[in-house]
């Protein structure tokens, strides 16, 4: 399967999102999760930047679903 540009997880590997990341975002504690707002906001500016690939940030190696998720991670490129 080729490299998908600008697809989070979710949406190019359901199965994978449900097995890894769904989980981990259910029993993740409030108190150092994102907003549901913010969370959202972080996911469309991780979508629409150049370096997301299959879910997995070029730049960094993470799972953008997760880092985002995380509400003292930022963005290796500023972007958020």
């Amino acid at each position: 399967m080729g490299t998908c540009k600008r697809c989070l997880l979710r949406d190019a590997f359901p199965q994978d999102y449900e097995k890894y990341v769904a989980g981990l975002l259910r029993t993740m504690p409030a108190s150092v999760k994102a907003e549901e707002g913010l969370y959202a906001r972080r996911l469309a500016l991780c979508a629409a930047c150049d370096q997301l690939q299959n879910g997995t940030c070029m730049g960094c190696g993470c799972l953008v679903e997760l880092r985002a998720a995380y509400k003292k991670e930022k963005c290796p490129f500023r972007k958020w």
